[in-house]
């Protein structure tokens, strides 16, 4: 029996069905694929996708749905349902399998599997694997539909499983329906960012459910009452409910629709089908509507526990209520007809209502816990405590419900419940004994790092600074200085009150540095003087701050170290005392390394041997470096830290990039954003990956691949150091392109985040590079001389040694030849001879910086206005250098500038090779600027790029030779014979010559009737 109000006849969707099936199809035999289903609420998504469900060709159907809950800490939430159904249907043996080589990491989210892994953040990847293994399994051999139904109330930690499975999903099988109220995606709705990263996938594709046409309003009407209406009711039907299905529905219930006082309000529409019920009945339907948290359903167990009527009594009023079509009967409970009926019943409620009928919940879970699924107590309690305003108990039920979070590796949810217990925790005497005695420095803590796993940095610094606020101002002097011992293990509350603020201060500087606050390295060394030094996260600590100093290029202040921090090593202080000599990274780094086999902390070991992969790239020991990087991936990768293995493989691709390996540089970075997607890091560890694959792709030439790499980091990357550093690579190829409107986007970001002072020297050496060159490309070149000398000596040394510092010597060149070209070849002396001593100074370790230097060098040549034969050979030596590289614009550069040189020594033969092998080169890459100077060049040269009939230019003036026409394009912008001569590689008698040859011709009086005559040609 259909009930009341609800059509039997599946009305107006059979295009969108055909959709649904085909896209079945696809996914089962082509690829596995997404479809976003979006429409206003009421238009009949739900119905669509159970009509869907009864018709697929797929053997099984999974289904979810996101709470509205979902805001308050109760995580994954349809994929729970989705696992649990999976469960249920089939057994345990393929949960079992997917854990026979590790942790069960799905225990996480079904707590029937046992126990759950201890460990946190890294084992995220682990259990998003294991999702995406249990769907791809199931959907072995006949397919298989997930259908996750209301996005918009997803939690953050659902958002980021969804993207992952999307992303992976690389077998056919699985077809993912996604469902969300496009009404409800507000500007500031989490949503608004993702649905384009997820439209942008060549898997996801985009179905908009739209009202009911007029005729299929009527036929849903019709089937609802048995009879046709007429069509004055049919157009006041249409009027009122605009083809949205829900109030056709609702709409459908009066026998009268025209002269009845039936509401026009949308809400009040749906609050009318309960006035047709008595009180009892009504009373039911606001209990269900408190307690009906999960996907609109409510278990019938519950909901009579909470009513507490006779059971006679409670089953008659049900059935009215069903029959009413308010509630549908669903498994072993009930289902609102629809999300927006219950939410209308729930703000109905009046306050006394709705916080008796929220404490009848909790304590319903209290007593019945088993009504419920046990990973869904902590939370539900959580809301309907806070709901009913007991805060002892909504502060312990929020605290449990963090922990619960935490443990199932949903950070976001995790900080909302212990950003409530904070809240709570001044309004509820002896809050500590309702935690567990944990206090609350640790609970802010628990609060931080969940915002700093969450991609919040901002927040988790201010988190850090109410949890060091905590702490007695003398905290500090209770603990060792400079490393010295601290308070032992035996001093009790104080060594774990010492380890907990050093643990803060980490935090802190960590977040700090993110928001690109250069100072929060202070809080590394105040955690260094407060952090036990026999505590096993003292080599993590050593090795954070190695990393940090590796990325300044500097050495570890005097007197931040002891011995006994470093270790004893007595190849450090067999020459001097560690407080008297200067100790380097690769020293902290080592110290790290000896902390971390002390203590079995394997983190820490891979993180400084990754570290001192960096620095023995810098230092010109490749094989030595190569060695590091492997050491460092291959411990995180045994230890399951993919955050970690994802550095050492960022780090190894930025190292073979800078030595001219760019092919290797592009399959490392690619390894990375795999192996990122895979652990679903991809948010918070892809940017620099997608960085270094940017920056290699930039190299070898591929500037619209390199900027859609850009494109994709930027999409992910969220603290503004990372999104600064992404915006500056995109400075350098929109430069590179000739998008000049984005060059100036990018200076502006310099400018107002002040990156050229950034104290990372790779940062801020490549802002300084991309402003300098922003600075001459737009005429400016007296501010990209203030750059340039603004760049200390300390910084160019360092900067080379991670070859970031070579193309900004070139920059600086190119700026002062620009320079000197316009003010005089004596204007910036001092950057010119600055620039002359490091070239001579800085050591070369590798082909390419070799062939930086040789560019440099052939650069100031010109900038000295050196004689052409000088300039020949140098630049003659830049060409032989960069042809052993693959960085094939560097190269073209390099080509025109010796084409430039051939033509001013009078060796034009020479000069046309490498034009054509420049011009080549910039047109294959796209890098119009390039392709634009070795054109002009070739005009005044006479050298013909391409000599074939089809591609050549259109002939001169009648009467003009070619070289006559460039003369004359040059008169039109008021050259002397002089200039045209410089310019076009002739003498100035030759110049003359031409000149007067052109007058005669086009019959003009002077040089000024020559230029105006020109300028009507279009040639200025």
């Amino acid at each position: 029996m259909t009930p009341q109000g609800t059509s039997p006849l599946f009305v107006g969707r059979d295009a969108e069905l055909g959709v649904l099936l085909d896209h079945a199809r696809a996914a089962r035999t082509e690829g596995s694929a997404m479809l976003l289903l979006s429409g206003d609420a009421g238009v009949g998504k739900s119905r669509l996708l159970a009509e869907y469900a009864a018709r697929t060709g797929n053997t099984r159907v999974l289904a979810g749905g996101c709470l509205e809950l979902g805001v308050e800490g109760l995580p994954f939430a349809p994929f729970v349902a989705v696992l649990r159904q999976l469960l249920r249907e089939s057994g345990r043996d393929l949960f079992d399998a997917l854990a026979a080589d590790g942790e069960q990491e799905l225990a996480r989210l079904l707590p029937e599997l046992g126990q759950a892994p201890g460990d946190r953040y890294e084992a995220r990847g682990r259990l998003f694997e294991q999702v995406l293994r249990a769907l791809q399994e199931t959907a072995e051999p006949d397919g298989l539909t997930v259908i996750i139904e209301d996005l918009h109330w997803a939690d953050s930690a659902t958002r980021d499983l969804l993207v992952f499975l999307v992303r992976n999903l690389d077998t056919p099988g699985v077809q993912l329906l996604v469902s969300y109220r496009a009404d409800d995606i507000h500007r500031g709705h989490q949503l608004r960012r993702l649905l384009p990263e997820l439209e942008r996938l060549p898997t996801v594709a985009q179905l908009e459910l739209t009202p009911l046409s007029r005729e299929d309003a009527a036929l849903q009407a019709a089937a609802i009452r048995g009879a046709e209406l007429h069509p004055d009711e049919v157009d006041a039907l249409y009027g009122r409910s605009a083809g949205n299905p829900l109030f056709v529905e609702s709409l459908a219930a009066h026998t009268q629709l025209i002269g009845s006082l039936v509401p026009d309000r949308p809400r009040e529409l749906l609050l009318s089908s309960l006035e047709r019920l008595g009180d009892t009945e009504r009373s039911i339907v606001k209990a269900a509507a408190v307690g009906a948290v999960s996907s609109d359903h409510i278990e019938h167990e519950m909901l009579a526990h909470v009513i507490d009527l006779p059971d006679h009594e409670l089953d008659a009023a049900l059935l009215a209520i069903v029959d009413s079509n308010v509630l549908r009967v669903e498994g072993t409970g009930y289902r609102f007809r629809h999300s927006l009926l219950r939410e209308a019943v729930h703000q109905d409620l009046l306050p006394g209502q709705h916080a008796r009928l929220h404490l009848r919940y909790a304590e319903a879970l209290d007593t019945r816990p088993e009504l419920v699924p046990a990973d869904r107590i902590a939370s539900e309690q959580a809301h309907h405590f806070h709901a009913a305003h007991e805060l002892p108990r909504a502060l312990s039920a929020a605290w449990w419900a963090a922990v619960r979070a935490g443990e199932a590796l949903a950070f976001a949810e995790e900080l909302r419940m212990a950003e409530r217990v904070i809240e709570l925790w001044d309004r509820v005497p002896d809050s500590a004994r309702r935690v567990e005695g944990v206090s609350l420095a640790e609970v802010l803590y628990r609060a931080a790092g969940a915002a700093h796993d969450s991609g919040d940095p901002a927040r988790a610094k201010e988190l850090c600074d109410a949890g060091l606020a905590e702490f007695p101002a003398d905290t500090a002097e209770t603990a060792g200085t400079a490393g010295e011992p601290s308070p032992s293990p035996a001093d009790g509350s104080a060594h774990d009150d010492a380890v907990l603020r050093a643990l803060h201060l980490r935090l802190r500087g960590r977040s700090r540095i993110q928001l690109a606050d250069d100072d929060g390295i202070d809080d590394y060394w105040a955690a260094l003087d407060v952090h036990p030094i026999d505590n096993w996260r003292y080599g993590f600590l050593l090795a954070i701050i190695a990393r940090e100093l590796m990325m300044r290029g500097g050495t570890v202040p005097a007197g931040k170290l002891s011995p006994q921090a470093l270790g004893d090593d007595p190849a450090n202080t067999a020459a001097a005392p560690a407080d008297e000599r200067a100790i380097t990274v690769a020293d902290l780094a080592r110290a790290a390394l000896r902390h971390a086999a002390a203590s079995g902390d394997r983190c820490a070991e891979a993180d400084a041997h990754i570290t001192l992969g960096t620095l023995y790239g810098n230092d010109g020991r490749f094989d030595a470096a190569v060695a590091a990087f492997g050491e460092g991936v291959d411990i995180a990768r045994a230890a399951h830290e993919p955050a970690l293995e994802l550095r050492g493989i960022s780090n190894k691709s930025a190292f073979l990039r800078e030595i001219g390996r760019l092919d290797e540089a592009v399959d490392a970075a690619d390894l990375g954003l795999a192996r990122a997607h895979q652990s679903n890091l991809h948010r918070t560890m892809s940017t620099f990956v997608m960085l270094n694959k940017a920056e290699a792709l930039r190299d070898r030439g591929e500037l619209a691949a390199a900027r859609d790499a850009v494109a994709n980091g930027l999409s992910w990357a969220k603290p503004p150091l990372w999104r600064s550093f992404m915006h500056v690579v995109d400075g350098t190829i929109a430069l590179a392109q000739g998008d000049l409107a984005t060059a100036e986007t990018v200076l502006g970001h310099i400018r107002h985040l002040g990156t050229l002072r950034f104290a990372h020297l790779q940062h801020a050496i490549c802002s300084a590079t991309f402003a300098i060159d922003a600075h001459r490309v737009f005429g400016d070149t007296a501010s990209a001389i203030d750059i340039a000398r603004s760049v200390s000596d300390a910084s160019f040394e360092a900067g080379s040694a991670l070859s970031y510092g070579w193309p900004l010597l070139q920059s600086a060149a190119q700026a002062l030849h620009a320079h000197r070209a316009a003010e005089g070849f004596d204007a910036a002396a001092d950057l010119h001879d600055r620039i002359s001593a490091l070239v001579d100074r800085i050591p070369v370790h590798c082909a390419v910086q070799g062939a930086w230097r040789s560019s440099v060098r052939a650069t100031l040549l010109n900038a000295e206005a050196a004689p052409a034969d000088d300039a020949h050979a140098a630049w003659g030596a830049a060409v032989q250098e960069w042809a052993a590289t693959g960085l094939s614009l560097q190269r073209a550069d390099a080509q025109l500038g010796a084409a430039a040189a051939a033509a001013a020594a009078g060796d034009r033969h020479s000069a046309a090779p490498l034009l054509r092998a420049a011009a080549h080169a910039a047109k294959e890459s796209g890098a119009e600027p390039l392709e634009r100077r070795v054109t002009d060049l070739a005009r005044r040269t006479g050298i013909a790029l391409d000599a074939t009939p089809a591609s050549a230019p259109p002939g001169p003036p009648a009467g003009l030779t070619p070289r006559e026409t460039e003369v004359l394009r040059l008169l039109s912008r008021g050259r002397t014979n002089a200039e045209i001569a410089g310019e076009l590689f002739i003498s100035a008698k030759t110049a003359s010559v031409h000149v007067s040859n052109i007058l005669g011709k086009l019959g003009l009086a002077n040089r000024g009737a020559a230029a105006a005559h020109a300028r009507e040609l279009g040639l200025d």
